[in-house]
C-alpha cells in the first residue's frame, strides 16, 4: 500500500497557523509518526489536502513537504489508524441515549441520535480500515433511530416484503387517501408527493386508527396499507418506485424523509428541515392545515434541488 507523508516545521511565533494546520490535520484523520511527521493512505483527495496545508504552512514561513511512499516497498502503517477506542465511546453514548428513551423524552433522544450520526459520519470518513465495529455501531444508531421514531410515532408501520410494481397514475386519479392522523414526515411528504405527481384532485382522511381506514379509500404509511414501507423504503420511496418517479429532486426528498422517518445517511439540510416541520406540528392542530404548510416546504425543496442540479 502507498503512504503519504506530511513533514512540518510550523514557525513557533504564529501561533494562528499552528492551530489551522493541526485542525486540518485532525479533520483529515491523519496519524502521526513523531512531531512534525503525519501519515495518510495515498489519495488524490488525501494529496490536493496535503498540499494545501503545506502551502499555507509555507506562506506563514514555516517549512513543509509532502512526500509519497512506494506501495511495493512501504510498511505497513494500518495499525496506526485504527478507530476502534472512538466507536466504542459511540457505542456506549448510543447506550446511554438508549436508556433515556421515554416518550416524555423522544425528542430530546431524536435530536441527540442525530448527533450521534453526525459523529458516525464523521468517524466513518477517517475510518481508511473498516472493521466490524463500524457496523456494529451502526446497526446499534439505526435500532435506536428506528425505536425512537416509533416512540413517537407508535403505529409506525413495519417494513412489508414483496416486489413493488410499476402502477400507471392513470388509474389512481380523484381518489380518496387515507393516513393516520397527526402526520409526521413521511406521511406529509407522501401525502405532497400524491397531489403534486400522481393525483392531483386527491383527498385526504386522517384515521385515528388504521381500522378506520374506509374501503374506498387508498391507505397509505400503516400496516397493511395499499402503500407503505416495503423492505428498506419507507412510503414516499415506495410511492417514488411505485409510479416510476425517478427525478433526481424527488430522489434527494426521498434520501431527507427517509432519514427523518427511519434514520441513515443524513442530508444536509436535514436538520433544518425537521425543525420547521416540527414546529408545523406543534403549531397547527388541524391535520388539513398542517399539510398545507408542509406542502410549502415540500415544493421549496423541489425548487430548490432543481436548481442546484
Amino acid at each position: 500500500m502507498s503512504w503519504l507523508l506530511l513533514i512540518l516545521s510550523l514557525p513557533t511565533e504564529n501561533a494562528t497557523v499552528r492551530m489551522r494546520a493541526w485542525r486540518a490535520i485532525k479533520t483529515l484523520g491523519a496519524a502521526s509518526l513523531r512531531d512534525g511527521v503525519y501519515l495518510l493512505p495515498a489519495h488524490p483527495d488525501h494529496l490536493d489536502k496535503l498540499e494545501a496545508i503545506a502551502h499555507d504552512v509555507r506562506e506563514s514561513g514555516g517549512i513543509a513537504h509532502v512526500l509519497a511512499t512506494d506501495g511495493s516497498e512501504a510498511q505497513d502503517f494500518s495499525a496506526l489508524f485504527d478507530r476502534s477506542d472512538d466507536y466504542e465511546a459511540l457505542h456506549l453514548a448510543i447506550a446511554e441515549l438508549r436508556a433515556m428513551l421515554l416518550p416524555e423524552s423522544v425528542m430530546d433522544v431524536i435530536k441527540e441520535t442525530r448527533k450521534l450520526r453526525k459523529r458516525l459520519t464523521r468517524l466513518s470518513q477517517i475510518d481508511f480500515f473498516p472493521g466490524a465495529v463500524r457496523d456494529r455501531v451502526d446497526r446499534a444508531l439505526q435500532e435506536l433511530e428506528t425505536d425512537a421514531n416509533r416512540v413517537l410515532s407508535p403505529d409506525e408501520p413495519l417494513p412489508a416484503s414483496g416486489i413493488i410494481h410499476v402502477l400507471d397514475p392513470a388509474d389512481y386519479q380523484s381518489r380518496l387517501w387515507a393516513t393516520r392522523r397527526r402526520p409526521w414526515v413521511d406521511r406529509l411528504a407522501s401525502a405532497w408527493l400524491i397531489k403534486q405527481f400522481i393525483d392531483p384532485q386527491a383527498h385526504f382522511v386522517w384515521l385515528n386508527s388504521p381500522d378506520d381506514c374506509p374501503n374506498n379509500a387508498l391507505g397509505f404509511d400503516f400496516d397493511g396499507a395499499t402503500f407503505t414501507h416495503v423492505a428498506e423504503k419507507v412510503t414516499f420511496e415506495t410511492l417514488l418506485a411505485s409510479f416510476d418517479l425517478r427525478h433526481v429532486a424527488l430522489q434527494r426528498i426521498g434520501e431527507l424523509v427517509h432519514y427523518l422517518d427511519v434514520g441513515g445517511y443524513q442530508p444536509p439540510e436535514a436538520s433544518g428541515v425537521e425543525y420547521i416541520l416540527m414546529g408545523l406540528r406543534e403549531t397547527l392542530n388541524d391535520d388539513d392545515q398542517l399539510l398545507l404548510a408542509a406542502n410549502q416546504v415540500f415544493d421549496s425543496l423541489y425548487t430548490a434541488y432543481n436548481k442546484g442540479e
